[in-house]
């Protein structure tokens, strides 16, 4: 049985509740490391994922088959296009030997993923999932879509909004980069988009200098 609209706002108000608590008491609260952090964040997150997906019954390889040719490209595409965007950034150092591919495991793919799946996948398919039926016609498709992009912009807020360094006028950088993800996603129509979009991003800060550059919270 399909479960009602408002059992799906539930699920995106939850989302967005749980990117806070995880900011504000690991990060704000706590102030863990950043390697601690992204553990508990990443352990919650795939938590979190596995109940929405079974609970919603929706099968996570369908959705990563669809269109993933496309979702694919333009996730690599979109990808560099912010990997610019954190260039502009102050540079720091970076990790050597094996310590710098570590880190691009950890803070670039681990972080980058669970960033894409509570900011950017699972916000557009809760919304999508309350059409009882495919929106088909240019109208529907922009409202689902603009509902979508509403969805995901208040989960990053509330997940970022946790963060001490994210408080202010600094909100803008993050929600401007995930939306423009979560865009990209909507395009395209596949998840792969943001799964590969947001990892390279979070690629690029490593790499740029993990110190300096905002896509890597937390920084004390």
């Amino acid at each position: 049985m399909k479960i009602s609209s408002p059992g799906l706002l539930l699920w995106i108000g939850t989302a967005g509740v749980l990117g806070f608590a995880i900011s504000a008491i690991f990060s704000g609260w706590l102030q863990w490391d950043r390697s601690t952090f992204v553990l508990l964040y990443g352990v919650l997150v795939a938590a979190f994922s596995w109940a929405y997906f079974r609970l919603q019954r929706i099968d996570p390889l369908v959705q990563l088959r669809r269109r993933w040719r496309s979702g694919t490209v333009f996730g690599i595409l979109l990808g560099l296009f912010l990997w610019q965007g954190v260039l502009s950034q102050p540079e720091s150092a970076q990790p050597e030997g094996a310590g710098l591919y570590a880190a691009l495991a950890w803070f670039g793919v681990v972080y980058g993923l669970a960033d894409a799946v509570l900011l950017n996948v699972v916000p557009v398919l809760g919304v999508f999932a309350m059409a009882r039926e495919k929106p088909r016609t240019p109208v529907r498709r922009l409202r689902w879509g603009v509902a979508a992009l509403a969805a995901s912009l208040l989960v990053t807020a509330l997940y970022h909004a946790g963060f001490a360094e994210f408080r202010g006028p600094a909100l803008i950088q993050p929600l401007v980069g995930n939306g423009i993800i979560t865009a990209g996603y909507l395009l395209t129509g596949s998840p792969l988009t943001a799964l590969v979009a947001h990892p390279l991003m979070h690629i690029a800060a490593v790499l740029h200098g993990m110190e300096t550059t905002a896509q890597l919270p937390p920084h004390y």
